[in-house]
């Protein structure tokens, strides 16, 4: 029995001799450890149903860890990102109708982060609304500010000592 799991484990040395614990997608390092679907979550702009399409398209067990994946299916995945729109339908892209070139995009990674500032610059330098909102902190989208997200020092009752 001993014996048994000496094998085992010298087996799984000889298969883990190719696993990557981390992997580099699209300018992001990923965990090998996750399982495939939930591995690409980790990239901005990836979300789940997204990950399963594409992992699905790949021909990839998607509970498989992403750390056993090959160079080429890798290769393949990152073609995959970049040429989401095609892949993808219509409604669950990220930008659709982009401001500057009316196109539908799927943005991820740090150009969505920038899409999104330029976004917010350019609220604020039109001066809508918004723009005014995302200047000086407040909610944006029409919440409630009498009683909540208060941010430093809260108000309301205090208790008297004594």
């Amino acid at each position: 029995m001993a014996d048994e799991k000496k094998q085992s484990s010298s087996e799984q040395v000889e298969e883990d001799d190719d696993f990557k614990y981390i992997l580099r997608l699209s300018g992001n390092d990923v965990d090998g450890e996750k399982p495939a679907f939930v591995a690409l979550t980790d990239l901005n702009g990836i979300g789940i149903r997204i990950s399963e399409i594409l992992i699905e398209k790949l021909g990839y067990p998607r509970t498989k860890k992403i750390g056993h994946m090959s160079d080429e299916d890798v290769e393949k995945l990152e073609e995959m990102i970049e040429t989401l729109e095609e892949i993808v339908p219509a409604w669950l892209l990220n930008r659709r109708k982009d401001w500057v070139s009316g196109e539908d995009l799927h943005l991820y990674g740090m150009e969505l982060a920038q899409t999104n500032n330029d976004d917010i610059n350019r609220m604020r330098m039109v001066r809508c609304y918004r723009g005014i909102r995302h200047e000086s902190g407040h909610k944006v989208r029409g919440q409630r500010t009498r009683s909540n997200g208060r941010k430093g020092l809260t108000l309301g009752v205090s208790k008297k000592r004594g």
